[in-house]
């Protein structure tokens, strides 16, 4: 062996000792890096976040960021779905035990260059960091990430699996309305279970629910803000070739995928917007017991809760008033005074089941009216 190479292996082993005895993280540290990869990728569950009690925010950012990073490496269209399912593997792989950084800095690698914004690489490019950040956090916590990203994961695999042939110009569709279903649980539903998972470990108010009822809860709220999601997004995720709308019920309607990509098609596609705007109503009823389920001295954590159910109401109703919905330039929203007037009201009616439940009430009519 040469001297060069004797001391590469030496310097090896040094780096090797250094890692395993790298001092972890401060709070501060902590704090500051979780918040400005949030504040690039997502401002709205920024304040979310900002909102809920200081022992559930650390996890739940750390999961919100791998799952964010697993997005963006599942909508990097400019790589095969072939390289974005193994990326997404080596992510899973990462999270369960931590090995695999030379693979995250490839994957961040391949991304440079072809995303559309600058938060998204900044974000694959501190994955190192983020995951030594899940591997600081306690085995229970570490457990709920785990079991939480992995489910988002497969979701997004099953989405690359289903549409991995499908084009802007040819855009398919999910067969059934229960794998339309099914998809909501993986990609959202199971967020909300985690929600629930986390919010009990951390807050001694919440000893005294029901797990398993708040659990089915928790799901359906992800369900229904996963579904308003869907119906707001038509316009769009047809042009990435995807569509979420049963191809069953498409064909009962006359209808095929590529029908939709027409914006006149949006009156004959209505009964379809309605039938799955029923549906997100009936998830919408487990979620506003979700958020009166919340002990009022458990004011953040419940405001935290309160503003996605309202904001999803409204988005419901905004759509339904669209008539132009399978517009991709006209996308159905609240704006942004909406939801300040909203944040200030929330604030003050919070501790108060009756105004909230007329609050809830008077939104989810004025989507049954729009109907």
């Amino acid at each position: 062996m040469t001297a060069n190479g004797a001391t590469n292996n030496k310097e090896k082993k040094r780096g090797k000792k250094r890692a395993a005895t790298a001092p972890e993280t401060t709070p501060n540290e902590r704090r500051r890096l979780l918040g400005r990869q949030l504040r690039g990728v997502s401002r709205s569950f920024y304040l979310t976040l900002r909102a809920l009690p200081d022992a559930m925010r650390e996890p739940v950012g750390i999961a919100y960021l791998l799952a964010r990073a697993a997005d963006t490496i599942a909508d990097t269209a400019t790589l095969p779905a072939e390289q974005r399912l193994a990326d997404l593997q080596q992510l899973k792989a990462a999270i369960v035990d931590g090995r695999c950084t030379d693979s995250l800095l490839a994957i961040a690698e391949r991304a440079r260059g072809v995303l559309d914004h600058p938060a998204e690489q900044r974000l694959l490019d501190s994955l190192p960091q983020l995951l030594r950040l899940y591997h600081q956090s306690s085995a229970q916590q570490r457990h709920l990430i785990e079991k939480v990203t992995s489910t988002l994961i497969a979701g997004m695999e099953q989405d690359l699996q289903t549409f991995s042939t499908t084009t802007a110009e040819q855009p398919g569709a999910l067969r059934e309305a229960q794998q339309l279903d099914h998809y909501t649980y993986l990609v959202a539903g199971c967020v909300g279970e985690f929600w629930t998972d986390i919010a009990v470990t951390h807050e001694p108010a919440l000893k005294v629910w029901n797990a398993d009822k708040y659990a089915a809860w928790g799901i359906s709220f992800g369900k229904a803000l996963q579904l308003t999601n869907v119906l707001r997004d038509v316009a769009k995720d047809l042009r990435c070739g995807r569509c979420y709308l049963p191809e069953q019920q498409l064909e009962q309607a006359g209808l095929t995928p590529q029908d939709l990509l027409r914006v006149e098609t949006g009156t004959v596609a209505r009964p379809l917007l309605v039938e799955w705007t029923k549906r997100a109503l009936d998830y919408y009823e487990d979620a506003e017991e979700y958020v009166l389920g919340i002990p009022r001295q458990c004011y953040r954590l419940r405001l935290a809760s309160l503003w996605p159910l309202l904001i999803g109401l409204s988005t419901l109703e905004q759509l339904l008033r669209h008539d132009a919905w399978l517009d991709p330039d006209k996308p159905a929203k609240v704006s942004r005074h909406w939801i300040y007037r909203m944040i200030a009201l929330s604030s003050v009616a919070v501790c108060s089941d009756f105004l909230l439940r007329r609050w809830i009430y008077a939104l989810r009519r004025n989507v049954q009216l729009a109907l």
